[in-house]
């Protein structure tokens, strides 16, 4: 399964901060999701992250990535978005976030059920 990840404010130099990170983890798989240009525009930018997980612990990757780039400095007002296919989607704040946590919402989203 995929899972859509975007910085909620559409930072771009977050994002691809994040990509940075993401992709130094061997075991996930990460790829841009690319918004179509508009109109004046001379190509597509990334708007999100797509990152593949499922088996062997990729969520608990994932999960603790994401904590451990919201925990750098000055990122303590980002709030990420991650999508599901099913059009589930949660919100991790920077402020509130522990890897547990995290990785509690991410398994909402993977499982399809609901966070307890």
């Amino acid at each position: 399964m995929a899972v859509r990840v975007r910085v909620a404010n559409g930072d771009v130099q977050a994002l691809e901060s994040l990509a940075d990170w993401l992709r130094g983890e061997p075991d996930l798989r990460v790829r841009p999701a690319l918004a179509a240009p508009r109109p004046g525009e001379l190509g597509a930018l990334t708007e999100a992250l797509v990152v593949g997980v499922g088996s062997g612990g990729t969520v608990s990757i994932l999960a603790t990535s994401l904590k451990t780039w919201l925990a750098h400095p000055r990122r303590s007002d980002i709030r990420i978005v991650v999508e599901g296919t099913d059009d589930r989607r949660i919100e991790i704040d920077a402020r509130r976030a522990d890897a547990e946590d995290v990785e509690r919402l991410l398994r909402t989203i993977i499982d399809g059920r609901d966070a307890e």
